[in-house]
């Protein structure tokens, strides 16, 4: 019986083993990610890295006409935060696959909506964003590693570069530094705070009951911007009430409630509030 016993135990040992028991080795084609600032967009690239291990790899392993993943496993991915131009084609902030079709003399650089596909078996045209040609470059030096990188990085734009072999494919990356800066400008030393800026500040001072004589300054500063805003008034007539000038506060609710009475796109439930505002002022 013990002798059962024991064949039991390590035939359940050994089960467990099995079931539990993981071998890690490197992977042929590890995964790399790579991140880039160019300008003020933030560039990320993921991919995955074969080696060349002696082998003949443009026009062989990776044949000419042929649409290719652009690494090995799944197709490389570019994302990027703002819109851009790639190979000089305008496309929109979000992520992309690039799939490119290698030749002697001309590669073709397809930026695709697509994100399911595993390589390209399943590439279609139609998912196009982007598409275009570059001239490869033969390079003295071999690059065992399928590499992606940026360079020639300026405040307007950077190449990205596809290195392999003896081989380097580079298009150029286009941002728009200038209008983001200028358009920044604008809005924070031209234009200055919005209304709504200003009425938020005001808002967050009442609520704290932190200088409401402050509060008031800013929230004239917002009606004066927004004169339609009826409901920059209802606010005005609160932070008289808290700073206890009830006959202001009575005024301003007045009147926010007459301007919401006639507002075309309705009310917003001001009426009611200006009126709950007066009889608590009054009461």
């Amino acid at each position: 019986m013990k002798k059962l016993q024991s064949i039991a135990l390590v035939a359940l040992i050994c089960l467990t083993l099995n079931v539990n028991a993981q071998i890690q080795t490197p992977a042929p084609s590890p995964t790399a990610t790579l991140s880039q600032t160019v300008g003020l967009v933030d560039f990320e690239v993921i991919y995955s890295r074969p080696g060349k291990k002696d082998r003949e790899i443009f026009g062989k392993l990776v044949a000419y006409g042929e649409v290719w993943r652009t690494g090995a496993n799944a197709s490389t991915k570019i994302k990027f935060n703002e819109d851009v131009t790639l190979g000089g084609k305008e496309v929109e902030a979000g992520e992309y696959s690039i799939y490119t079709i290698p030749g002697e003399s001309e590669w073709t650089i397809i930026i695709s909506k697509s994100l399911e596909n595993w390589g390209a078996d399943k590439y279609t045209e139609t998912e196009d964003a982007a598409r275009f040609t570059v001239k490869p470059t033969k390079l003295t030096d071999v690059v065992e590693t399928f590499t992606i990188d940026f360079s020639n990085l300026t405040k307007d734009g950077a190449n990205l570069i596809l290195s392999w072999d003896n081989v380097r494919v580079s298009f150029p990356v286009g941002v728009k530094t200038d209008e983001a800066v200028m358009a920044a400008i604008k809005k924070t030393i031209i234009d200055g705070p919005s209304a709504n800026d200003y009425r938020k500040a005001a808002l967050y001072y009442q609520e704290k009951g932190e200088d409401l004589e402050m509060a008031l300054k800013w929230i004239d500063i917002a009606i004066e911007k927004r004169a339609d805003a009826f409901w920059y008034i209802h606010n005005k007539a609160q932070i008289l009430a808290d700073l206890g000038k009830k006959k202001e506060a009575i005024e301003a609710a007045e009147k926010s409630m007459e301007m919401a009475k006639v507002y075309k796109d309705g009310d917003f439930g001001y009426i009611k509030r200006n009126e709950e505002l007066i009889a608590k002022i009054k009461k």
